[in-house]
């Protein structure tokens, strides 16, 4: 298959080496260092011990690598904008394009269940319409991805997770196609599971109480494995998967219902000793997913009327830190700004 990676950072690269070892034809968007280290050397993956190496053709100009039978988008929320430009360059009749990001997807609207309540107002995460527009409903396929990975230098990444990596994959719709259905299978042959799901948004929601811990990782600067190991932080991250879990139920989704990744998550696995994603944005200085992981979950409660004290008080936590080192700005603060703006 034709596979392009967009954005070819830690989880990206881990694809791109899984599915370049194994025999695909795989191209990656990637920059700046990064790209100039896989131009030069590939992609190399180490996990569990192994090593596979993989050539990628890679570029800065989506037009380079035309048109794919399906691109990876793994670029985080407060990215995405970019990749709606660079849509028709990639695309053919087939094209599907899987979004694998943490937190409330921008598409989480489209072909819900009219059982189902309206979501809040989702436009935060799309600005403008930008992604609506560039990809038809039927081209987008969901993805919620657990597995954890370092970036050790250009083109070398580091999985944390061997035998534990999982992508599921669906449609927004949760129908079943022939595309999807062949997407599971390749990654499936390259070791990375990715079961069938009746419901995408199980997935979302349980990826994202995963998130909610991890964001307590971003107060106390620590990776997951003090809150496994320290008891009141251990309680604090239960009560905000408690939270969340009420908050998916009022809105038609059992987390339960979620597929489990192999291995499960177990204290002591090679997860627990890494810096979340958002803990490392903090500490790199990259802007980090407070709207997606943390306000847009927040909204979703207001919207169901479920109280969650413990998420307001970590969200409002997270979000003054990531402010503080500017790398967050949330939209009433702008809206703020536009405000007290002179006129005329």
């Amino acid at each position: 298959m034709k596979v392009c990676i967009f954005g070819a950072g830690a989880v990206g690269g881990h694809l791109a080496a899984r599915l370049g070892a194994a025999g695909h034809e795989v191209s990656a968007v990637a920059r700046g260092a990064n790209l100039a280290g896989i131009r030069a050397k590939g992609i190399t993956l180490h996990s569990g011990g192994k090593t596979l190496a993989a050539r990628v053709r890679a570029s800065d100009d989506p037009a380079e690598l035309g048109p794919q039978d399906a691109v990876f988008i793994t670029l985080k929320q407060t990215a995405l904008a970019s990749v709606a430009a660079s849509a028709a360059a990639l695309t053919d009749a087939g094209t599907v394009f899987v979004f694998v990001q943490n937190g409330i997807p921008w598409w989480y609207a489209q072909g819900l269940c009219a059982a189902r309540p309206r979501p809040p107002d989702l436009s935060a995460l799309d600005p403008g319409g930008r992604l609506a527009r560039a990809f038809a409903p039927q081209r987008v396929v969901g993805g919620a991805v657990y597995s954890s990975n370092d970036v050790l230098e250009p083109g070398v990444i580091k999985n944390h997770t061997p035998g534990r990596n999982m992508l599921v994959i669906g449609a927004p719709d949760d129908s079943s196609t022939e595309r999807i259905a062949a997407l599971r299978a390749m990654l499936a042959a390259a070791e990375i599971h990715s079961p069938p799901v009746p419901d995408m948004r199980a997935s979302v929601w349980d990826k994202l109480l995963i998130n909610f811990g991890a964001s307590l990782c971003v107060a106390i600067g620590e990776p997951v494995r003090a809150l496994m190991q320290d008891p009141p932080l251990r309680e604090l991250r239960g009560r905000l998967i408690e939270e969340g879990r009420a908050v998916a139920r009022a809105h038609g989704v059992d987390v339960g219902a979620a597929p489990r990744r192999p291995g499960g998550w177990e204290q002591g696995s090679g997860a627990t000793d890494h810096k979340p994603s958002m803990l490392q944005d903090l500490e790199i200085g990259r802007p980090m997913e407070v709207e997606a992981i943390l306000k847009m979950p927040v909204a979703f409660a207001r919207a169901a009327g479920v109280a969650t004290p413990t998420l307001d008080t970590v969200v409002a936590i997270v979000a003054r830190l990531a402010a503080a080192k500017g790398l967050y700005t949330s939209l009433h603060a702008a809206a703020e700004g536009q405000a007290d703006r002179p006129r005329g």
